[in-house]
C-alpha cells in the first residue's frame, strides 16, 4: 500500500532539481560555461538513468501479444527520441558569439579597394506589397558597394517598374530548373561575366527585410580567409499561425527562435553552423570552387554548408537582428514549410551525405548530419506514437508502460523537470509543456510523410513554394488539418469516459492497477493539447501585416468647425495605412487630418474609430512616405518579437481577448 511517504520520498529526485536550480542558477549569468555544462550533464545522465529502467524494468516478457510488440515498439521510438535529445545537449554544451569580432572587422580590408557586394532577393509569386518592402529596405542599406537584384522566376512584366523605382534590378531566366538554387546561380553566372562582378553575394528570400547594417556587419566576418559563409538568424515581424491564433503572440517566441538564438549559437561553438538560405551572405570565391549552389536538394542551403566545409570553407554564424521577415501566416502553409525542410533534409541523407557511409565528412560534420536526421526521424513520430498508446490500452487493455506511480516519479520525473529548468535557463523560459507539443503536433504527419519520401523514394520531389501575402481578413478553419486532432480527442475521451458507464466489455481496464493512474494522467495530458491543437487549427483574422507595436511621441493635427486642432498624441501601432493613437479626445470620427510621424512626415489621416484610450486612424501616406513607414518599421536595430516565454504574459492576453469579446 503506498503512503504519504512513500510518495514523497520518490520525488527525491525532483527534488535535489528543483533545489540546485533555486540555489544556484538565480545567481550566475547565462553565459557561464561550467554551470551550462553541470546542467546538460545532469540532464543527460537523468535521460540515460531513465531509458535504463524503462528497458529493464518496465517492458513485459518478450512474446508475440500485442502488450510485448506495443511495448518495445513505444520504447524503441522513444529511446530514440532520447538520443536526438542527447546530442542536442552535447551541442548545447558550447556557444559562440561573434559580435565582438564583427566590431572589430568592419573595414577589414584597409586600403584595398572594398569588396563588392550582390544581394539577391529570389522571388516567385509574392505580391507587390511584400516585394516592395523588401526593396524599401535594400534601399537603405548603409553598405555604398552594393548592387540589388531581383530574380524573378514568375517572369512578371510590372516588377520591371517597381525594380527601377527602388533601384533594383529586375533579372529573369528562360526556365525554373532546379528552383531557388538553380535561380541564383543562373544570376551569378551571368554576373561573373561582367566588370564588376561581386565578391559577396548576400541572399534574401522575397519576404525578407535587411536592416540597414545587414550587409556591413555580415561582411565583416569575411576577415578571416576561411569563412566561406556568414548566416545570420531570421526574426519575424509577424506572430507564426501558433502565435496568432493562440493569442499568445506577446508572451511566446515563434517556434524557430530556439534554434536561431541557441541552437546555431551552439552549433557556431562547435565549427558545424548551418546555412538556412535567407540572411546569408557566402564569398563567390568559395561559390565558384564548388561549382555554385548545389541542387541536389529542395533544401540546398543545408546542403551548402556542407559542400563548403568539405572543400575546407567554414560557415560561421552572427547573432544579431540583421533581417527580418514574414512567418508563414497560414496554418497550412507553416506545416507545408516544415514538410518541405524535413523533405530536403533526407534528400541530403539518401543521395548525397550519408553520415554513417559517407567519406567525404569531418565527425563533427557526421554528428551535424545525425543530429538533423534524429531530430527529424524520432520527434514527430514520437509525439503521434504518444497520442496512440493510452488508446491501446482503453480499448485493448494493452500497457506499454507497466510501472507504478512512484517509480515513474523517481525514474522520469527528475528528468523532466531537469530539461525544463535546464532549458529554460538557457533560453530564458522558451520552452513551455503543451506549447511545444502542440507546435510539434501540428506538423507531426507531414514531417513522417516527408521523412519516407525523403528516405524511400528516389525522387526528384517537387518542390512546394511557401505562399505568402494574400487575403487573411476573414476567419478560416482548417479542417483538413483539424479533422486527425478530432477524432483522436474524440477517441480518447471514449475510451476513457465508456470504462465509467459501462460494467461489461471493459474488464480489461482493471489490470494497471497502480498504473492506472500514470494513464489517467497520460490521456488528460493528451485530452489539453490535442485541444489546443485544435484550437490552433481556428485561423484568426490578420490585418495590416507590417503593423508593429512600438510607442513614440507624434503631433495630430485634425481639422475641426472651429480651425485646426493640435494634440500631442502617442503612437502605438503603426501600419502601412493605419495608426492607433493615445492621448487626444474629444475628436469626431471620420475628420481628416494629419500625423506627424518623425523620420516620415506629415502623413494624410482619417479618424476611423474611437478606443477608450485614442483613436484609429486611417493613414493616406505618398509613396515616398509609404517607402519611408517600411524603412521605419522593419530596417532598425530592434529585433521584432517576443525573446522570451512567460505564463503571466500569455494569462493576460487571454484575459484581454476575453475582455474584448
Amino acid at each position: 500500500m503506498l503512503t504519504v511517504s512513500s510518495y514523497l520520498s520518490s520525488l527525491a529526485g525532483v527534488m535535489a532539481i528543483a533545489g540546485l536550480a533555486l540555489l544556484l542558477l538565480p545567481y550566475v549569468r547565462r553565459d557561464n560555461a561550467p554551470v551550462r555544462i553541470l546542467l546538460l550533464g545532469i540532464t543527460a545522465f537523468l535521460a540515460l538513468r531513465y531509458l535504463f529502467w524503462r528497458v529493464t524494468a518496465t517492458l513485459p516478457p518478450f512474446g508475440l501479444t500485442l502488450d510485448s510488440i506495443a511495448s518495445i515498439a513505444f520504447v524503441t521510438v522513444e529511446g530514440a527520441a532520447l538520443l536526438s535529445s542527447l546530442t542536442a545537449y552535447l551541442i548545447l554544451t558550447r556557444r559562440k558569439e561573434r559580435s565582438r569580432e564583427a566590431d572589430e572587422n568592419l573595414a577589414w580590408w584597409g586600403d584595398a579597394p572594398a569588396p563588392r557586394v550582390d544581394l539577391y532577393i529570389a522571388t516567385y509569386n509574392e505580391e507587390a506589397a511584400v516585394l516592395e518592402r523588401t526593396l524599401a529596405g535594400a534601399q537603405a542599406l548603409d553598405y555604398p558597394y552594393v548592387r540589388v537584384f531581383v530574380l524573378d522566376d514568375g517572369r512578371r512584366e510590372w516588377l520591371d517598374d517597381v525594380c527601377a523605382r527602388y533601384g533594383a534590378e529586375h533579372r529573369t531566366r528562360p526556365d525554373n530548373a532546379h528552383a531557388k538554387a538553380g535561380n541564383i546561380n543562373y544570376t551569378l553566372s551571368q554576373r561573373l561575366k561582367d566588370e564588376d562582378a561581386p565578391d559577396f553575394v548576400a541572399v534574401l528570400d522575397a519576404d525578407f527585410v535587411p536592416h540597414r547594417n545587414f550587409v556591413s556587419r555580415a561582411l565583416a566576418l569575411f576577415h578571416d580567409r576561411g569563412v566561406g559563409l556568414v548566416q545570420t538568424p531570421q526574426h519575424f515581424f509577424n506572430p507564426d499561425p501558433v502565435q496568432h491564433n493562440l493569442y499568445v503572440a506577446k508572451a511566446y517566441p515563434d517556434e524557430q527562435r530556439f534554434f536561431f538564438d541557441h541552437i546555431e549559437p551552439a552549433r557556431d561553438g562547435w565549427g558545424i553552423a548551418v546555412c538556412c538560405g535567407t540572411s546569408s551572405m557566402v564569398r563567390v570565391e568559395a561559390l565558384k570552387e564548388i561549382g555554385g549552389l548545389p541542387t541536389e536538394s529542395v533544401t540546398e542551403d543545408f546542403l551548402l554548408t556542407i559542400r563548403l566545409d568539405s572543400h575546407g570553407w567554414r560557415s560561421v554564424y552572427l547573432n544579431e537582428p540583421l533581417t527580418e521577415g514574414l512567418a508563414p501566416e497560414g496554418l497550412h502553409e507553416y506545416v507545408v514549410q516544415r514538410g518541405r525542410w524535413c523533405l530536403g533534409m533526407m534528400e541530403i541523407i539518401r543521395n548525397v551525405y550519408n553520415p554513417f557511409t559517407s567519406g567525404a565528412l569531418r565527425p563533427l560534420q557526421r554528428l551535424s548530419l545525425l543530429d538533423s536526421l534524429l531530430y527529424w526521424t524520432t520527434t514527430f513520430p514520437f509525439r503521434l506514437v504518444s497520442l496512440a498508446c493510452p488508446l491501446l490500452y482503453w480499448y485493448f487493455g494493452t500497457i506499454v508502460v507497466n510501472a507504478s506511480v512512484t517509480d515513474v516519479m523517481s525514474y522520469y520525473m527528475p528528468y523532466y523537470v531537469a530539461v525544463l529548468v535546464t532549458l529554460n535557463w538557457i533560453s530564458r523560459g522558451m520552452i513551455i509543456p503543451i506549447l511545444n507539443d502542440v507546435s510539434q503536433l501540428l506538423a507531426a504527419w507531414p514531417v513522417v510523410r516527408a521523412v519516407a519520401m525523403g528516405l524511400f523514394t528516389k525522387g526528384p520531389h517537387k518542390f512546394r513554394v511557401t505562399a505568402k501575402g494574400g487575403d487573411r481578413t476573414r476567419t478560416v478553419v482548417q479542417w483538413p488539418l483539424m479533422k486527425p486532432f478530432a477524432i483522436l480527442f474524440a477517441l480518447t475521451l471514449l475510451g476513457m469516459v465508456l470504462p465509467l458507464v459501462f460494467d461489461s466489455g471493459f474488464e480489461h481496464v482493471s489490470r494497471a492497477g497502480d498504473g492506472i493512474r500514470i494513464i489517467l494522467f497520460w490521456t488528460i495530458y493528451n485530452l489539453v493539447v490535442l485541444a489546443v491543437a485544435m484550437l490552433a487549427c481556428v485561423e484568426r483574422p490578420r490585418v495590416n501585416r507590417p503593423q508593429r507595436e512600438a510607442t513614440e511621441r507624434a503631433t495630430l493635427s485634425v481639422g475641426t468647425e472651429w480651425g485646426t486642432r493640435v494634440d500631442a498624441a502617442w503612437i502605438d501601432h503603426l501600419g502601412i495605412d493605419e495608426a492607433r493613437v493615445r492621448g487626444p479626445s474629444g475628436l469626431a470620427v471620420g475628420a481628416a487630418g494629419t500625423l506627424e510621424i518623425d523620420g516620415v512626415g506629415g502623413v494624410d489621416t482619417t479618424i476611423r474609430g474611437a478606443e477608450a484610450d485614442g483613436y484609429r486612424l486611417s493613414l493616406n501616406p505618398t509613396h515616398e512616405q509609404r517607402d519611408r513607414i517600411l524603412r521605419k518599421l522593419h530596417t532598425g536595430a530592434a529585433r521584432p518579437g517576443a525573446a522570451s516565454g512567460s505564463i503571466p504574459g500569455m494569462i493576460r492576453s487571454w484575459m484581454q481577448m476575453l475582455a474584448s469579446r
